[in-house]
């Protein structure tokens, strides 16, 4: 009968008798270690590890200094070195184990080099579990799985997994009719983290094919990545809990509930994520195309979830929640083509001749770098102001990301240097006043 892990003298009990049996066993490992063949392979697997420092410590500086020389290799190559380089006295010990263990086979029985084969074993697999949580990028998930294959892969070498395995089972909390054991959470956390590894690979994976994908539009891509992202580790979590046994009734009810919750308390949020699927489907913008929202101008740096991240003129990055985009008055100067037409408004004096200034103004204007050719420019007459003749001269350029205030201002300033070569003057507002008959003006000094 299996103690129940709610009846605290009954799971004690089984706790003095685990404990029990692990103090016989351990007396009877102790004994045994301390016969005559034991206690020489004790004594070995010493001997094996000195030598095995001392060959690390005399070849290592070495294979730095070779690892150095090799600059021009592939990153994954100097990589691999790198790991192997820091795991080089392990590697020593392994191999000198494995070669001491098959010559004592070979010269005597296998019985007196059982004890280095249980050895081998172990730092064989410690060694490919150190390798391997390598390739898992977040520093803490890669020590914990590190850890956990550690513990799992000793227990499996020394036969104690169903004994571990009983203990932890009985370590549980019950509600109602579900009943979570220390040993089901164990076993889900281990096959979530490699779920969402395995996930996460496939995702980096198929997110690359998928950018690299010149048909698809870049919203397009960014919605299949999403899409392809959330798909994934959905179906991580989900076969990742079926696995271990978890009921996933008592989840969706339970998600049901949370998902009415969060309606009502997150509905900023849900809007703008709703906002960003619309924003990716209709392609009324795309990372790359330049902006303007309110008073703020750059061009799109990428498309979350959540928000929009717009990279300015000044460096700095704004993160414009997605809501705002479909509610707002957004311009996107280049949404169908990257041609932008700007406007110059400026006025001059009533004796220069109109004609006169409207060639000299485009020509000023076709001497920019960035000004269009095969769209000239244009200037007009837009008014008879009460100091100056009102002009507005108009052109056009292609990369409008590479600023708007930069390519106006050199306008501006090359009608300057024209107008001054030209004699044309630019007025200032004058009044005329002017005294009827009988007027008196009294003029009073400051003391």
């Amino acid at each position: 009968m299996e103690p129940d892990a709610a009846n605290p003298a009954q799971f004690a009990g089984a706790l003095r008798d685990l404990a029990a049996r692990l103090a016989a066993e351990a007396g009877e490992l102790t004994e045994l270690m301390l016969r005559p063949w034991n206690a020489y392979q004790v004594a070995i697997a010493a001997g094996l590890f000195l030598l095995a420092w001392a060959l690390r410590a005399v070849l290592a500086p070495r294979m730095h200094e070779w690892m150095r020389a090799r600059e021009g290799w592939p990153r994954w190559r100097l990589r691999v070195l790198v790991v192997l380089h820091k795991r080089l006295r392990m590697v020593f010990f392994v191999g000198l184990l494995w070669a001491t263990v098959w010559a004592m086979r070979e010269i005597t029985w296998p019985s007196r080099s059982w004890l280095l084969a249980i050895l081998a074993d172990l730092s064989l697999a410690w060694l490919i579990v150190a390798f391997a949580t390598r390739l898992i990028a977040n520093s803490l998930l890669r020590r914990t799985v590190r850890y956990g294959a550690y513990a799992w892969v000793t227990l499996r070498i020394l036969a104690l997994t169903d004994e571990t395995e009983r203990l932890l089972g009985r370590i549980a909390v019950e509600m109602g009719e579900v009943r979570i054991s220390l040993w089901m959470v164990l076993q889900g956390v281990f096959l979530l983290a490699l779920l969402l590894f395995l996930a996460r690979v496939i995702a980096r994976q198929s997110s690359a094919r998928i950018h690299a994908n010149e048909e698809l539009s870049p919203s397009m891509r960014v919605l299949a990545v999403k899409f392809l992202q959330v798909a994934l580790y959905g179906a991580a979590f989900l076969v990742g809990l079926r696995a271990v046994g978890f009921d996933l009734t008592g989840l969706a009810v339970l998600s049901g509930a949370i998902g009415v919750g969060l309606g009502f308390g997150l509905q900023k949020v849900v809007s703008n994520l709703v906002s960003g699927v619309i924003l990716l489907l209709d392609r009324s913008i795309k990372p790359g195309d330049v902006i303007s929202l309110g008073e703020t101008f750059g061009w799109i740096n990428s498309l979350g979830a959540r928000y929009v991240s717009i990279t300015t003129r000044d460096g700095k990055e704004y993160l414009i929640p997605n809501e705002d985009l479909i509610t707002g008055q957004v311009v996107n100067w280049s949404h169908s083509n990257d041609l932008v037409r700007l406007d110059i408004h400026f006025g001059t004096a009533y004796g220069n001749d109109p004609h006169e200034v409207r060639r000299v103004a485009t020509e000023a204007a076709r001497g920019v770098a960035r000004v269009l050719e095969d769209r000239p420019p244009v200037c007009h007459i837009t008014g008879f102001g009460d100091s100056s003749v009102d002009y507005v001269l108009r052109f056009w350029i292609r990369d409008p990301s590479g600023g708007i205030t930069n390519i106006r201002g050199n306008v501006y300033l090359a009608l300057w240097d024209a107008f001054q070569e030209n004699g044309i003057r630019i007025p200032f507002p004058q009044r005329e006043v002017r005294l009827l008959e009988g007027s008196e003006v009294i003029t009073r000094t400051a003391e």
